[in-house]
């Protein structure tokens, strides 16, 4: 983000807030969102975040999961641009600890039994067939002038493409509802009392297996014994038995690591494209989406 912009936003959340800051420390800045700690002129501290499209919609998010008692950081003050948000909240403090497998099935279970705002994306069955075709059409027009490798990525869309439909059955079984969208280690904040929720920036209303495939990453190979042991273990401690049916003619695990790679590598394509567009990345996400198109081929059986 451009300072001026992060300064103004800064600038009138705190005005609406009706206190001043006195210190600042950046916690965390790229091309679509900053983050900082801020020490009131009256003592204490909260935290600023600032962010562009795709990102303006998050403080509904955070109050909506607030009110339906989900441990997540309260929104104080919020401001809204065109294409710009800035918002004050509250500042969980430090962490004293990573969080754990154990930490996030109990963050899942919270967030998927919470009652989830209708303004929230849809995510059925007919959308997540519909992704790699939008993926398709996004990697056509970066092949056009900078993405001329990326014959063999079109390639393996075309044969999930082809297969979408049949393999996105199941979409709307339980756990179906919040979806936090980047639900892993660090998008959870461990204190002595509880353990809090954060960045639901990309939130939708959808398949509560795509937070459950996300939560050990994908910088590593997809692990489909691992997910299905924390599959087993979310249900084990109160997620719906449902959970591990198998869905779309694939088992729950692979179902969900496929369509939870197809997520991302759209994401990705997308970024690419529209919201950060550098061709100094190119050669870093084209190798990202090689990756990942291949896993969620493999995946879902194509």
């Amino acid at each position: 983000m451009q300072q001026p912009e992060i300064d103004r936003l800064r600038k009138e959340v705190f005005s609406n807030f009706g206190c001043a800051p006195s210190k600042v420390e950046v916690l965390h800045s790229w091309e679509l969102s900053h983050v900082e700690r801020v020490t009131l002129s009256t003592g204490g501290t909260l935290v600023f975040k600032a962010a562009v499209e795709p990102f303006v919609h998050e403080h509904d998010a955070l109050t909506s999961a607030w009110q339906a008692g989900v441990n997540v950081p309260r929104v104080y003050s919020s401001t809204r641009g065109p294409t710009s948000l800035g918002m004050l909240m509250e500042d969980l403090g430090r962490p004293v600890r990573e969080a754990d497998d154990a930490d996030g099935i109990a963050a899942a279970l919270q967030l998927h039994s919470s009652a989830v705002p209708d303004f929230l994306p849809l995510a059925d069955t007919a959308w997540l067939a519909s992704l790699p075709s939008r993926a398709l059409r996004s990697l056509r027009l970066l092949q056009r002038a900078r993405w001329t490798d990326a014959h063999d990525i079109a390639d393996t869309l075309q044969e999930i493409e082809k297969a979408s439909m049949r393999r996105a059955e199941g979409a709307m079984r339980r756990p179906y509802g919040w979806v936090h969208s980047e639900f892993h280690p660090e998008s959870l904040l461990v204190t002595r009392n509880r353990t809090f929720v954060f960045d639901f920036a990309r939130a939708f209303r959808g398949p509560g297996l795509i937070d459950l495939a996300s939560w050990h990453g994908t910088v590593d190979p997809p692990d489909v014994l691992k997910t299905r042991g924390f599959l087993e273990t979310y249900v084990h401690e109160g997620g719906p038995a449902e959970t591990l049916n198998d869905r779309g003619g694939l088992s729950a695990e692979e179902w969900a690591l496929g369509w939870h790679r197809m997520w991302v590598l759209t994401w990705f394509i997308d970024q690419s494209l529209t919201w950060i567009g550098d061709p100094d990345d190119d050669e870093l996400y084209v190798e990202v989406v090689r990756r990942h198109t291949n896993d969620a081929a493999r995946l879902l059986r194509v």
